[in-house]
């Protein structure tokens, strides 16, 4: 494994195993200097949203990396507010603009509003189809919002970003989403810093020399997840993607997986206030 690694989306697009994540990064200089550095690192996937409101920051950054836009792979997420039909392709837009992209590698729902999301999805298809997105796919979805969703849908979302780090492990979800070959990414993958002291993954990675945030992110590749750290220091988004010259063993891999309470740190999508 390499920071170039990719995994197979099941329409056959490319996507990398690791990349970056921008939530809670200032638009701006912040947002400017960690993704340049990013992909000064190797980092070839870079995620956004609308609603982190640095869109215009991640594109200048990319603009002025020098890197050829076909080399990187760049997603963002429509905002609840801007679900349903029409309100879709016209925020999808918006989004592009900030970018200053002429097109997004991967586009998703950013949560599943009730009553909305399927008329979202038609506006997705048709973004899909018209070749503006690479790949389409859906957040935070539980197993039953995409069972609605596909009930309805052509095209299978091709991957489902969830809150997924040792706490919350999501094996059910895993499974459904593997049945249906959606690939699971994971955000926060690190609790929002709260693992950072677990005791299990600090006795694991004294072994390896490693940080716990390597460990942790070493155990989502292992399993076969995209993960996306995020950071706004320089030292430590280098440190993250400094996880390809080591590998867990099977037991300390069950040892983590055992840590799992299925405890968020962030809103559950069934009691989300949209």
């Amino acid at each position: 494994m390499n920071i170039n690694d990719t995994i197979t989306l099941a329409n056959g697009v490319e996507m990398p195993r690791l990349g970056f994540g921008v939530w809670r990064v200032n638009d701006g200089e912040e947002a400017v200097n960690s993704v340049k550095w990013a992909i000064e690192t190797g980092y070839k996937s870079i995620d956004t949203a609308a609603a982190y409101k640095n869109e215009e920051g991640v594109g200048q950054a990319i603009k002025e990396s020098g890197i050829a836009r076909e080399d990187l792979f760049v997603t963002t997420k429509l905002w609840n507010a801007d679900q349903g039909y029409e309100s879709t392709l016209a925020a999808f837009e918006t989004s592009l603009e900030k970018l200053g992209l002429d097109y997004v590698d991967l586009y998703l729902i950013h949560w599943p509003v009730e009553g909305k999301f399927v008329d979202t999805w038609r506006a997705f298809e048709k973004l899909y189809a018209d070749k503006k997105v690479r790949a389409i796919g859906v957040c935070n979805f539980h197993e039953h919002h995409l069972d609605t969703l596909l009930k309805e849908a052509e095209v299978v979302p091709m991957v489902n970003q969830v809150e997924l780090h040792p706490l919350l492990s999501q094996e059910p979800l895993r499974k459904y989403c593997a049945d249906k070959n959606i690939v699971v990414e994971a955000w926060s993958p690190l609790g929002s810093g709260k693992i950072l002291d677990n005791s299990v993954i600090n006795s694991i990675a004294k072994i390896y020399e490693k940080s716990v945030a390597q460990v942790i992110l070493r155990w989502d590749l292992q399993h076969g997840l995209v993960t996306i750290p995020k950071s706004v220091h320089q030292n430590r988004i280098i440190e993250n993607a400094n996880i390809f010259d080591f590998e867990l063993k099977d037991s300390e891999m069950a040892l983590i997986d055992g840590l799992n309470k299925n405890e968020r740190t962030g809103p559950d999508p069934d009691n989300f206030n949209f």
